[in-house]
């Protein structure tokens, strides 16, 4: 007997490590999906229970928002998107970002 371990993935067909594989980077999909959601709901309570104290601070809540709503316009809603675009220029030009 050795003490050396066996790595057993090299001893199962191809088709079994590709499952194996698939199934390893699946978790860490739901994984980090997982921990995404948690820091996005942290941001989220923050955002609304911290007030903002200057304009600058106001704007990056406005910000947040406004991606979440462009994210859900649909491709061909291309007005409302050039609307988010042209209010995130004003941001900017405002802003001195």
């Amino acid at each position: 007997m050795t003490d050396i371990p066996v790595e057993l993935d090299k001893h199962r067909g191809l088709a079994a490590q590709k499952a194996t594989d698939l199934r390893r980077a699946l978790a860490d999909v739901e994984s980090n999906v997982r921990q995404l959601r948690e820091r996005e709901a942290d941001l989220e309570n923050r955002l609304m229970t911290v007030p903002a104290t200057s304009w600058a601070e106001a704007a990056v809540k406005a910000r947040y928002l406004l991606n979440l709503y462009a994210a859900s316009l649909p491709s061909e809603d291309t007005r409302h998107r050039a609307l988010v675009a042209a209010l995130f220029d004003d941001f900017a030009r405002l802003g001195g970002d």
